[in-house]
């Protein structure tokens, strides 16, 4: 039987938005080192999983060019959208085609986000989007328009903050609307030469500000350190792997998982109390194998967050990093941290804190910086978070930098541990003996005597502060052998969740 003429004039035209009818486009994206928007989504969700929305859509442009043309050049108006399955579990995925006019946002595109948003909501389906682009398309002619400010897809994207995990993958180029995509999403990965920026190259001279090449508008370089980024990848392939392995954490626990050997944690804090360490191989060796994603690494270094889990539990983490300012709480560590806890609660992960820091970095430069109400940003979201927390002080609580690690106060965790090495007090020791000694010492002419003096009582207060005494006092829960810790916070996490998550309500997640 001969195949129906309509039906084939349908496969012909889905023929047409496929990768094998455009090889001059396919070919240029390839000459600069990109994939093209089918092949990451491809990729990224499960074989015959994909259902598409629109994709018969064209650019809003026939006033001004041949209907043909504008079928085999402008597929899909230039975003591919649908739902699909990513590590067998539903999801949205959507990616702007860089192909398709510079991967700018059309008339189609538009009310195709908002079909698709709106979807998302009901029902509630995690998203990636693929938001490389060059923003706002003027060209289109369709439709009648002044403004294009009645458009509704930011206020929908921004809108399901805190209702489903979102997250934005930008290769190369994503200016003005597509880089509020992106800065809306909850998690942003890109890859080194991407270049991020509200306005772009056209709107920068526009506003009599120069001309600026796209690729030194918002490069990595700028948006790493500054913290718009969370993941940095090397290219399109380790970004949708990166964007998969994020959305895992989202999608619940894992029945397969194997740990670390757990005594290797008894050795991972140095006994002197001064010396520096890295606590990420601390982080890996709790974690299950191979589970843990750090983000925003380049930013804050003082504070971690990260993603793991403890026996296929996903969980997030925070931790105070020697390594940088002696893991002093800074208005940045506090911003990433309070920004991480939010989005934890509003998904349902529960949060560890490891905790070494002399507190909160102070001093007229750090004030500067709006310390006092970036720092109190970290206490609030700890106090408003309703997901299980647990902490284990490494080394030195000291002050209110170390209130803020725990939520506030030592008795606000599920469980609050300390190793052997640790110390707690109000301030740092040496600072404590400093201040409260200070006539003494200055009747102290000699200087070796002074400093002996100080030394002597340190060592004292040292004794003192002792994470044994504050147990004895029971300001903490517990002293621990490092090699506990893992199970110690599994157990509290399983006891936690037993009767079931409580209701979280919607909250949305501030986008620093």
């Amino acid at each position: 039987m001969s195949e129906r003429d309509d039906l084939a004039e349908l496969q012909r035209r889905r023929a047409l938005t496929e990768d094998a009818a455009r090889a001059e486009a396919v070919a240029k994206r390839r000459a600069g080192g990109g994939r093209t928007a089918r092949e990451n989504l491809a990729d990224l969700v499960d074989p015959g999983s994909f259902v598409e929305y629109g994709r018969l859509a064209i650019a809003a442009q026939r006033q001004r060019r041949d209907l043909q043309e504008l079928i085999e050049r402008t597929p899909a108006d230039g975003l591919i959208a649908g739902t699909a399955t990513v590590n067998g579990r539903p999801c949205a995925v959507l990616s702007y085609d860089y192909t398709v006019l510079a991967g700018t946002q059309g008339a189609l595109g538009h009310r195709k986000k908002d079909r698709l948003f709106e979807l998302i909501e009901r029902m509630r389906l995690p998203t990636i989007f693929f938001a490389e682009g060059g923003g706002g398309r003027p060209g289109d002619t369709d439709y009648p328009v002044v403004s294009a400010l009645d458009t509704r897809a930011f206020a929908l994207w921004a809108g399901l903050s805190g209702v489903v995990p979102r997250i934005a993958v930008v290769k190369g180029r994503c200016f003005a609307g597509n880089a509020v995509i992106a800065g809306c999403s909850d998690l942003i990965v890109a890859t080194e030469d991407a270049s991020i920026g509200i306005g772009g190259p056209a709107m920068i001279a526009g506003g009599g500000l120069g001309d600026v090449d796209p690729d030194d508008v918002g490069p990595i370089e700028m948006q790493a350190p500054n913290g718009v980024v969370d993941v940095v990848v090397a290219d399109e392939e380790q970004g949708v792997a990166a964007a998969r392995r994020l959305l895992g954490y989202f999608q619940g626990a894992t029945e397969e998982w194997s740990a670390p050997d757990q005594t290797r944690l008894r050795d991972l804090v140095p006994e002197r109390e001064r010396r520096a360490y890295k606590v990420a191989p601390i982080i890996e060796t709790l974690a299950d194998e191979g589970s843990v994603t750090f983000l925003r690494e380049r930013f804050a270094p003082e504070m971690v967050t990260a993603f793991a889990r403890i026996e296929g539990r996903p969980i997030g983490v925070i931790a105070n990093n020697t390594m940088a300012m002696a893991g002093a709480v800074t208005a940045g560590a506090s911003d990433k941290a309070a920004r991480f806890l939010q989005l934890c609660d509003a998904f349902g992960l529960p949060v560890v804190s490891l905790v070494d820091t002399p507190g909160y970095m102070v001093g007229p430069k750090a004030e500067a910086e709006a310390l006092v109400r970036r720092a109190s940003r970290l206490l609030v979201a700890g106090a408003a978070i309703r997901v299980p927390l647990a902490a284990v002080i490494l080394r030195r609580g000291y002050g209110l930098g170390a209130q803020a690690m725990v939520a506030g106060s030592l008795h606000e965790p599920l469980l609050t541990v300390a190793w052997p090495s640790a110390h707690l007090g109000p301030m740092g020791l040496e600072g404590a003996v400093r201040l409260s000694l200070r006539r003494e010492l200055e009747a102290i002419e000699d200087e070796a005597e002074r400093e002996q003096r100080v030394r002597d009582v340190t060592a004292a207060a040292q004794e003192n502060a002792k994470a044994i005494n504050a147990a004895q006092l029971f300001e903490i829960d517990d002293v621990i052998d490092p090699a506990e810790t893992r199970q110690l916070i599994a157990a509290t996490f399983a006891a936690a969740t037993a009767s079931g998550q409580p209701s979280r309500g919607h909250r949305f997640v501030d986008t620093w």
